[in-house]
C-alpha cells in the first residue's frame, strides 16, 4: 500500500521525490498516460525494475476459456483478456559501459512529475555509475491527445562530472514476460506470449513490428523513429527481429554536452485490415508527429487540456488533498475516454490489467455523467460503441429466453465473459444504467441526432428485456425477480430496489421516444400495445418496503436476513469477499455497497426527504465499502441528508482511493469510476446537483472545513459555472450572449441565469438534520485533518 501523503500535496501536480522500490507498480499505475486509445504504465524508461509492464490499446484483447466445474446452459464459453501489447517505452542508458540501473550505483536524486495542466510525465534523475561516472537524465513522456495514435518521448542525457562515452538503446519490444499475479478474482489473468509476429521492418531511425493475436485474430502494429540531437560525435544504428527493434544511439560527451533524443511512437490496430494497411497507417501516423515535432506536440497537449480546464476544473479551498485528487481523478477520467473513439472505457482505464481490461457497468453510472457534463463527445463515443454491440446484447436476450437486449455485466467486446453467473448472467441492471447515461446524455447536450440515431435503439431493446424479464403478479404489480443489483453481497434477489427503479425510469423513456419518433417505432414493430405496456409496467413497479421498520428494502425480504456479525469480523478479513465464502455473504445483512442508497442518487425523485434520511441510516450501518463505489455514493446521501462532516470524510475516501493505494489494489490499475466518483462527490454531493428531469436542480452546503467550492458544467452548448461559499451561492454563463439563458431550481426556487446577469442565492439554513448515523465497527471513514 502506498503510504499516506507519498506525493506531495501541490495543486496541478503529483511529484514522486523519491523512488521507492517497494510500491513501484503502484506507482506505474498512478502516473500513467493513455488518451483512450493506447495506455502507457509509467514504467521506467530504462525499462527494470518494474512492477507491472503495461502498453495496451483499446479492446485490443485474446480469447480465454473458461473453466466451470459444472457446465451450465447459457454459461459463457469465452473469456476476453486486454493485451500487453508491444512496449515503445524502453530507453536503455549505458554509461561508459556501465547499464544504467536504479539498483546499482548511487541514486543521487529521483523525481517524477505528473503534470496535468501540461498532459506529460516528466522525470529527473541523477546517478553515479559503480565505477564512480555521474550523469544527469530528463526525460518528459506524452500520449497525444490531439494525435490519437502517437506517443512520444523527450530523452535527455549529460555527464556531470567528467566525458562520458554514452550509449543509448532504444527499443520495440513484443511478449515481454510478465510478473505472476496474484490469486486475486479482480486481478487480469496472465497471458504468456499472446503475438504472433507477422511483419518486421528496420530503417536508419526506427522501424516496425506487426503482430496478431492467436486466438482473436486481432492484428496490431506499432512503430518507432528517432530525432538525435548531440554536440558530440555520435553514430546511430538500429536492428531487430520479428518480436524486437533496438536503435542504437553512441556518442562521447564532454561536461556540458547533452545528447537529446526524441522518440516517437505509433500504434494501430484492426480486426479486419491487412498488414500493408496497417504498416501504412502508423507510417502516416509516424509522419505527422514528425511534421509536428516535439515542441509541437507538447503545445497541442497544452493547447487541449487548457480547454479541458476551462469548462471542466473543480476549485476546492480549504482541502488541498482533495483539490489534487479531483484534479487528478478529472485528469485520468479524461484520459481514460478522451479518444476512445467507438470504444469501451474499462474498469481501469488503460492503466493496468485489472479486471482483465473489462467494462462494467460502472462506465455508465459513475464515468460517463462526469463526461456527459465535462466531454459530452467522449460520453456520445461510449454509449455509440454500446449500440455497436447490440446485437450481441440482443443474442444475448435470446439465449435466455427474453426480449430485447441483454447487456454483459463484463466484456472487451460487447460478449459477456463472466463465469460467474449470479454477478453475471443476473446482473441485468446493466441494461438501465446504459439507458439511463443515453437518457441523461441526450438531455444535457440536447443532442436529438444521437437520440433518434443512437439513443432510440438503446432505449427501446431495453425496455422490451424489462417487460419480458419482469411480470404482474394478481395485484396488478410488477416484479423483476431472480437479479442482481450493484451489491454483489445480495445476489440473485426479488425486486432489487436499484434494478426495480432504474428499470421504471427505462420503460418511461423509451415510451416517450417512441411517441417523439413515430416512424422509427412502427419500423422497429411498436405498437400502441407495446408502449401502453411499458407504461403500465413503470407505474405498476413494486418497491419493497418494511412498514414495521419504515425503510426500503433494497431486495424484498432483505430487512428479515440475520444480522451479520460487524463485532467478530477482524479488520483484516476485509474485504469479504476474500475471507468468506459467497453463500454466507448472500443470507446476512451485510451490503458490500449500498443499492438503496445508488437508488436514492440516481432515482432521488422517487423518495421523500424523510425516507432518505431513514434509509440511509439504517444502510449505513449494514455497508462495509468493499467496493471502491461506495464512498462517493455515500458521500451525496451524506450531504443530502444533511451530514456535511460524513459526506466530506467519504469524499476524501473516494478522492485519495488511488492516491492512498487504500484498497491495496492500485498496482494492477486505477479505479476509473471511484476517479469518476470524486467529481460526483462534490459536484453531485457538496453541489447538489441533480438531474432527474430535464432542469437541473442545485442544494448546495459545505461542510466547515472546505470554505468554497466552483466549479462549471456544460449545458446544451452553455458554460455554467456555480460558485458555493460557505452561505451564498453564485451562478453564472461564461459564455454566449444576453439571449442566452438556463432556468436551474436552487433549494426549490427558480432562478435564471443569462450570460450577462449572474445570479447570486442565499444558502438557507438546515434546521432537519438527524442524528448522526453509525457505520459498522471499524468501517467509519476516517477524519482527516482541515489542512496541511
Amino acid at each position: 500500500m502506498i503510504r499516506e501523503r507519498a506525493y506531495p500535496v501541490e495543486p496541478w501536480h503529483v511529484r514522486e521525490t523519491r523512488l521507492d522500490l517497494d510500491v513501484l507498480a503502484q506507482s506505474e499505475s498512478v502516473f500513467a498516460l493513455s488518451n483512450g486509445h493506447i495506455g502507457l504504465r509509467a514504467n521506467l524508461d530504462e525499462g527494470e525494475p518494474h512492477g507491472l509492464p503495461g502498453t495496451y490499446l483499446n479492446s485490443f484483447y485474446e480469447l480465454r476459456p473458461l473453466p466451470y466445474a459444472e457446465a451450465g446452459y447459457g454459461f459463457p464459453e469465452s473469456g476476453q483478456t486486454i493485451v500487453n501489447v508491444t512496449n515503445g517505452k524502453p530507453i536503455r542508458l549505458l554509461v561508459d559501459d556501465e547499464p544504467f540501473d536504479v539498483r546499482y550505483g548511487d541514486l543521487v536524486s529521483h523525481e517524477r512529475v505528473l503534470d496535468m495542466r501540461a498532459g506529460t510525465l516528466e522525470r529527473e534523475v541523477e546517478w553515479v555509475s559503480p565505477a564512480g561516472r555521474s550523469v544527469r537524465v530528463r526525460s518528459t513522456r506524452l500520449v497525444s491527445f490531439t494525435q490519437r495514435a502517437i506517443a512520444a518521448i523527450m530523452y535527455e542525457v549529460e555527464p556531470v562530472n567528467g566525458p562520458a562515452r554514452v550509449i543509448v538503446q532504444s527499443e520495440l519490444v513484443s511478449n515481454e514476460q510478465l510478473p505472476p499475479t496474484k490469486r486475486d478474482p479482480r486481478v487480469a489473468a496472465l497471458l504468456e506470449s499472446p503475438l504472433e509476429a507477422e511483419e518486421h521492418l528496420v530503417q536508419d531511425l526506427g522501424g516496425l513490428l506487426i503482430h496478431s493475436t492467436k486466438n482473436s485474430q486481432l492484428r496490431m502494429a506499432a512503430a518507432m523513429e528517432h530525432v538525435v540531437e548531440t554536440e558530440g560525435r555520435h553514430m546511430v544504428k538500429t536492428e531487430g527481429n520479428p518480436d524486437w527493434l533496438r536503435t542504437t544511439v553512441a556518442c562521447m560527451l564532454e561536461p556540458g554536452q547533452k545528447l537529446r533524443i526524441v522518440k516517437f511512437i505509433a500504434y494501430g490496430w484492426s480486426s479486419r485490415r491487412s498488414v500493408p494497411a496497417l504498416r501504412d497507417q502508423v507510417g502516416a501516423a509516424l509522419a505527422s508527429a514528425r511534421l509536428t515535432g516535439w515542441d509541437g506536440l507538447v503545445t497541442a497537449q497544452r493547447e487541449y487540456l487548457d480547454a479541458f480546464w476551462d469548462h471542466s476544473d473543480v476549485k476546492v479551498e480549504g482541502d488541498p488533498e482533495v483539490q489534487q485528487a479531483v484534479r487528478f481523478a478529472l485528469f485520468h477520467v479524461l484520459q481514460a475516454g478522451a479518444r476512445a473513439e467507438m470504444r469501451p472505457i474499462a474498469s481501469k482505464g488503460l492503466t493496468g490489467p485489472g479486471y482483465d481490461g473489462h467494462t462494467f457497468w460502472d462506465s455508465e453510472t459513475f464515468v460517463l455523467p462526469v463526461l456527459t457534463y465535462t466531454q459530452p463527445d467522449a460520453a456520445k463515443d461510449v454509449l455509440r460503441w454500446r449500440h455497436a454491440t447490440l446485437d450481441l446484447a440482443k443474442e444475448r436476450a435470446e439465449t435466455l429466453g427474453l426480449r430485447g437486449a441483454a447487456f454483459p455485466w463484463r466484456t472487451i467486446r460487447g460478449h459477456e465473459t463472466s463465469a460467474y453467473w449470479p454477478a453475471g448472467t443476473a446482473a441485468f441492471h446493466i441494461a438501465a444504467d446504459i439507458a439511463d447515461a443515453a437518457r441523461r446524455y441526450v438531455v444535457a447536450t440536447g443532442d436529438e441526432d444521437f437520440e433518434r440515431d443512437y439513443g432510440f435503439d438503446l432505449l427501446i431493446e431495453t425496455a422490451r428485456l424489462w417487460r419480458s424479464l419482469g411480470h404482474h403478479d394478481r395485484h396488478g404489480r410488477f416484479h423483476i425477480d431472480g437479479v442482481t443489483g450493484p451489491d454483489e453481497y445480495t445476489a440473485v434477489v426479488d425486486d432489487n430496489i436499484y434494478t426495480n427503479l432504474m428499470a421504471q425510469q427505462n420503460l418511461y423513456a423509451a415510451a416517450d421516444v417512441a411517441l417523439k419518433y413515430p416512424e422509427k417505432a412502427a419500423a422497429a414493430g411498436i405498437d400502441d400495445e407495446e408502449i401502453a405496456g411499458w407504461r403500465d409496467a413503470g407505474a405498476a413497479v413494486h418497491l419493497p418496503y418494511d412498514h414495521e421498520l419504515g425503510v426500503h428494502q433494497q431486495s424484498e425480504g432483505f430487512t428479515r436476513l440475520q444480522e451479520w456479525d460487524f463485532e467478530g469480523t477482524p479488520q483484516e478479513n476485509y474485504p469479504l469477499l476474500l475471507n468468506y465464502p459467497y453463500f454466507d455473504l448472500y443470507r446476512k445483512q451485510v451490503v458490500k455497497q449500498a443499492d438503496l442508497v445508488l437508488a436514492m442518487l440516481w432515482r432521488g425523485d422517487a423518495f421523500s426527504d424523510e425516507e432518505k434520511q431513514r434509509n440511509f441510516a439504517y444502510y449505513e450501518a449494514r455497508t462495509v465499502r468493499d467496493s471502491s463505489l461506495s464512498a462517493c455514493t455515500q458521500a451525496v446521501l451524506a450531504a443530502e441528508t444533511g451530514h456535511l462532516e460524513l459526506a466530506h470524510d467519504y469524499l476524501g475516501e473516494a478522492a485519495l482511493m488511488d492516491l492512498h493505494d487504500l484498497h491495496n489494489n492500485a498496482r494492477e490499475g486505477l479505479h476509473v469510476a471511484s476517479l469518476g466518483g470524486s467529481w460526483i462527490s462534490l459536484v453531485m454531493g457538496l453541489g447538489g446537483m441533480r438531474d432527474h428531469g430535464s432542469r437541473l436542480t442545485f442544494h448546495p452546503r459545505l461542510p466547515e472545513r472546505i470554505t468554497r467550492m466552483e466549479f462549471a458544467l456544460l449545458w446544451r452548448g452553455l458554460r455554467l459555472r456555480v460558485d458555493v461559499r460557505s452561505n451564498e451561492v453564485t451562478y453564472s454563463l461564461r459564455n454566449g450572449t444576453g439571449e442566452k439563458s438556463i432556468t436551474l431550481e436552487h433549494h426549490g426556487e427558480l432562478v435564471t441565469v443569462s450570460a450577462d446577469k449572474p445570479v447570486t442565492m442565499a444558502i438557507p439554513e438546515r434546521t432537519d438534520v438527524p442524528a448522526e448515523p453509525h457505520q459498522p465497527a471499524g468501517r467509519a471513514p476516517a477524519r482527516r485533518a482541515s489542512s496541511l
